[in-house]
């Protein structure tokens, strides 16, 4: 069985990787590609109108987590009766919500000119564009439920691989389209209807692997009840996320221009890199944990936060020291000298504080998985609202700088002084033991990289795509001698074990301890 999980997890984590790999990929390709024909009015404009709709996301009130919650425990028990009430109560609840999404997006396209500042020649576009956006949007909301579905199951793969097909296909069309003079909307509507398209695959692919039985009969009430006991704990924490992350366009788009967003969107764009690449990873613990919670192995559960956390370090660490030292040759080689100036600022304040959020990424999926996330949910519904107070503060006085201070700061607090100290008394375990066993290995490791790439540096600044990637494999093969040479690589990612004493914290077991001398 334990062998069967590791193969599993294996499986879900390269998919993951190797998605995020072909994404990124594509990313740095296709956005100067679509920036530079289309001009900075137009990319600000495209950035504007999928912030409003991702709001959107709103309307999901939780219910995706909770799928994949309860599709996890009733696929491990085969209660296929309760699947079915799951799903068949899923699919009707987002489609009212779709509903209610159309309703908002004809609202939007008529009124979205008096909110935003659009130039008059993009009028009539903005508001095709964002009807289409909108549109697709709403039609997701009961595709998605598949998604949802196939992530209690723990086949990450399955949405992975979908994931990499519809991202090189996309990034073709679009290729194809603007080499034969298509414009915004042509780029908006292939962008949307890959989508669909890939919801409908992973919707073949459910009903292969599950036995369900689809009837209105099924719709449930007090399954809704359930789903909703747990989804509006979730739902808290999606508003907040909302306003920690995507209400920077909203903001510059209301108070300077649409080009401004464009420039703030470069250095963002780097950070949400980033963050995709160890969310990839952390995304595999909700599900785990909510396995380990549900036969009461709170030592699985230490192992998994400490380990997760420590493996979300070692991934984020070396990504945060190349963006720092390298990031204006960066900016440079991807979309012109003439942003950085502009962007490379707004990467580093956005950086640092994301970092700090990065490498406790498995903390928030511990809290999901056992369904203790309430006190998480209020913490980041404060932070959220203090975000955007600051950023329409700021935002005047100090343009797109303003902004992205008003989004760090916050972000910094909660990552200092809630997750780590919240998550060691929920568990069981002391801070300062904590800290030490996730991060001082990390931390060591990320060290001689710094060192060198700051050498390079010194010796010759990145003028173009060779140079910056001779200085950036230099440093990630500093890293990696580092990771999988002096020191073991099964005890660099082994999980933490840690056990409490009297009551009052917890003192690494003898396992960890021998693993850590074993590291130093």
């Amino acid at each position: 069985m334990k062998k069967l999980e590791k193969v599993e997890a294996v499986k879900n984590v390269g998919s993951s990787w190797l998605g995020l790999a072909v994404n990124i990929a594509v990313g740095i390709f296709l956005s100067p590609f679509i920036l530079h024909r289309l001009g900075d009015e137009a990319f600000g404009l495209w950035v504007l109108i999928f912030s409003i709709t991702g709001y959107y996301g709103l309307f999901d009130f939780g219910i995706r987590s909770s799928i994949v919650r309860y599709v996890s425990k009733f696929a491990a028990t085969r209660d296929e009766t309760e699947l079915s009430r799951l799903v068949n109560t899923s699919v009707f609840s987002y489609t009212c919500i779709g509903l209610l999404a159309m309703a908002v997006t004809i609202t939007g396209t008529v009124y979205v000119d008096r909110i935003f500042h659009i130039p008059p020649d993009f009028l009539r576009t903005a508001q095709y564009l964002f009807l289409m956006v909108g549109s697709s949007v709403s039609l997701g909301f009961p595709l998605g439920v598949y998604g949802g579905i196939l992530e209690g199951l723990q086949k990450f793969y399955f949405l992975n691989l979908t994931n990499v097909v519809q991202t090189l296909l996309r990034a073709v069309l679009i290729v194809v389209a603007l080499h034969h003079g298509r414009g915004l909307l042509t780029v908006a509507l292939i962008t949307v209807a890959l989508p669909l398209l890939t919801s409908l695959l992973r919707a073949m692919i459910v009903l292969r692997l599950l036995p369900l039985r689809y009837s209105f009969r099924y719709v449930d009430g007090s399954t809704f009840r359930q789903m909703a006991n747990y989804s509006g704990v979730t739902f808290t924490i999606i508003v907040a996320s909302k306003l920690r992350f995507k209400t920077d366009a909203l903001v510059i788009g209301a108070f300077l221009s649409s080009a401004a967003i464009t420039y703030f969107s470069i250095g963002s764009r780097l950070v949400d890199y980033a963050s995709e690449i160890v969310s990839s990873l952390a995304q595999i613990f909700a599900p785990m944990s909510s396995q380990s919670d549900a036969t009461g192995d709170m030592d699985r559960l230490r192992k998994i936060f400490v380990g997760g956390n420590r493996a979300c370090a070692m991934i984020i660490f070396p990504i945060t020291a190349g963006f720092i030292i390298l990031g204006k040759s960066v900016i440079a080689v991807w979309v012109g000298q003439r942003y950085v100036a502009a962007s490379y600022p707004i990467l580093l304040i956005l950086l640092v504080p994301t970092t700090l959020m990065l490498a406790q990424a498995t903390s928030s999926r511990v809290l999901f998985g056992m369904g203790k996330h309430g006190k998480l949910a209020l913490v980041l519904l404060l932070e959220g609202a203090a975000n955007l107070a600051l950023s329409i503060v700021l935002v005047r006085p100090y343009g797109i700088i303003g902004d992205a201070i008003g989004t760090a700061l916050p972000l910094t607090l909660t990552s200092l002084f809630f997750l780590p100290q919240h998550l060691c008394r929920v568990l069981g375990i002391r801070v300062r033991t904590f800290l030490k066993e996730a991060y001082l290995l990390p931390l060591a490791l990320v060290s001689p990289m710094v060192l060198v790439l700051l050498f390079i540096r010194h010796w010759y600044v990145a003028h173009n795509l060779w140079q910056l990637a001779i200085q950036a494999l230099t440093g990630a093969a500093v890293y990696g001698l580092c990771l999988f040479g002096p020191v073991r690589t099964e005890s660099a990612w082994k999980l933490g074990e840690l056990s409490p004493q009297n009551g009052e914290g917890a003192q690494p077991s003898g396992l960890l301890v021998e693993t850590y001398q074993e590291e130093t």
